[in-house]
Formats: C-alpha cells, structure tokens, sequence
C-alpha cells in the first residue's frame, strides 16, 4: 500500500474570536498600543472584552490614528493615549498617573514596547546594544515598577503582561542584542511575580514566534520571513489578534493561579 500523505497545514487563519466580556469594569494601559501590531490588536481584544484602554506608543500620529479609529468604534469613554516613551521615566510616571486619574483605578498592564534590529556581535556598537536593551527590557521594567507601585498601594490586586519571544530561548545569527532582551524580560516577570503575589497581583508573560503585520512587513526581508514561515508548524505566521487572545486569557480571571509564566504563542515546538 502506498502510504498516505499528511494533510498540508492550511494557510488561512481561524474565524476571528468574538468577546466575551472577560474583561467588564476593568481598566488597562497598552504600551506601543499604535497601529496594526500586537499591541494595537491587544488593545482592541481589551475593548471587546469589556475593558476601558489607554493607549500609548512613542508614535503620535499613529496613535492618534488608534485612538480616533477605536474611538469610533468602541466610544469615547473607553478610549484614550497618550503619548509614551518608555526609555524616558518622566513619561512612563505621567503614563500611569493619566490611567489612574482617567479611571481611579488601574487593574491591567500590557508591557508591549520593544525594538529589533540585526547585526552580528562582532559588528553590533555599543549604541545598538544599548538602544535595542533600553526600549525592550529597561522600558518593561520602568513600566513593571510603576503598574507595581500603583497597584500595591491601591490594594486592590492587578495584572501585568509583557511581551517576550522564542528569541529569548533561541539563538538566531544577528540578534544578541534582541534575543538578551527578552531573556531578560522572562527574567524580570519571574522575579516581579515572585513579589507581587504578596499583594495581589500577577505577572505574566506571551512568547511569540512570529506574528506578521504591515509594520514588520516592511522592516524585515522577504526571504528571512519566509524562513521563519516555514518553521511554523500551521506553515503560517500567527495574526497579530491570535497573540492578543492569549494577553486577554493571562488578564482574565481564567489565569487566576497562573503568575510567573510565559506562555509561548508559537507552533514551533509541534
């Protein structure tokens, strides 16, 4: 008998998932939130979950576009940004300040911001080092410290969500800088969980492989794409809003027990 041939992944995406109002009467601040990212699809699924969201990204015509495109959509009670960038604690202290005099309370905060690039180590300057290590690991821990402080004084428990990626479990020719960055990010929800439990609030982590959007489209070469495409078990990248599914799922009471995780958004290991 010949041997059958495996079915082929398909190519298209899920039907999108409507909300479920897991989020209903909470708050939320999405970083680097502009745009057709992750971030902006987070902040989106937060909305359709229930939650009132501030957005913020160191992009200001492109989260005024966000905010007016969601305003539209979702209201203008439950929509507002402001801009942030997160290498500047000036700008992330008057970030979280806003979410709290905009709602009086703060309940989730989506760690997003990062920044790539490639070089090799033997050609990478320390400038490229730093910048790339500043937006992505220090500025999720500028963001982290400031969510903590709120909600540890507010008393009232909380969630904390960043960003990460395979990267920081693989290696991958060109991306020292990126890769420690967010080996470091893992590293810091550990640590930030560890202390937070004791007042309430959890902190988390997604790790995605690859999520394609118009934004990465144009910074990253067609071949290198298609590479990191074909180790894609479902031979396709993930949509932005498949990642922010699970972001949803780590705020959500259904991650109740869950705190120092990061959970891989990825079909690399199957």
């Amino acid at each position: 008998m010949t041997p059958e041939k495996p079915p082929t992944a398909h190519p298209a995406p899920p039907p999108y998932v409507p909300g479920h109002g897991l989020l209903t009467g909470r708050t939320a601040v999405v970083t680097a939130a502009a745009g057709t990212g992750i971030g902006g699809a987070t902040a989106r699924r937060l909305l359709e979950e229930g939650a009132d969201v501030l957005l913020s990204d160191a992009h200001t015509r492109r989260l005024k576009e966000s905010e007016i495109a969601l305003t539209a959509e979702f209201g203008a009670g439950r929509v507002a940004a402001l801009p942030c960038d997160v290498t500047d604690e000036a700008q992330v202290t008057a970030l979280f300040a806003h979410a709290e005099r905009l709602h009086g309370r703060l309940d989730v905060v989506v760690n997003n911001a990062g920044l790539g690039g490639s070089a090799d180590l033997v050609a990478m300057t320390d400038d490229q080092w730093t910048a790339v290590l500043d937006v992505t690991l220090n500025g999720t821990f500028r963001c982290t410290r400031a969510a903590l402080r709120r909600m540890r004084a507010a008393g009232r428990g909380g969630v904390v969500v960043n960003n990460a990626s395979v990267m920081g479990w693989r290696a991958q020719r060109g991306q020292a800088h990126y890769a420690a960055a967010k080996a470091g990010v893992m590293a810091l929800t550990r640590c930030a969980a560890a202390e937070a439990a004791a007042y309430g609030v959890r902190v988390n982590a997604v790790s995605p492989s690859l999520a394609v959007h118009p934004h990465l489209a144009k910074v990253t070469g067609e071949d290198l794409l298609t590479e990191l495409t074909g180790r894609e078990a479902f031979g396709r990248s993930a949509e932005p809003w498949e990642v922010a599914n699970v972001i949803v799922f780590l705020a959500s009471d259904y991650a109740s027990y869950m705190t120092g995780e990061t959970v891989p958004v990825s079909s690399q290991r199957a």
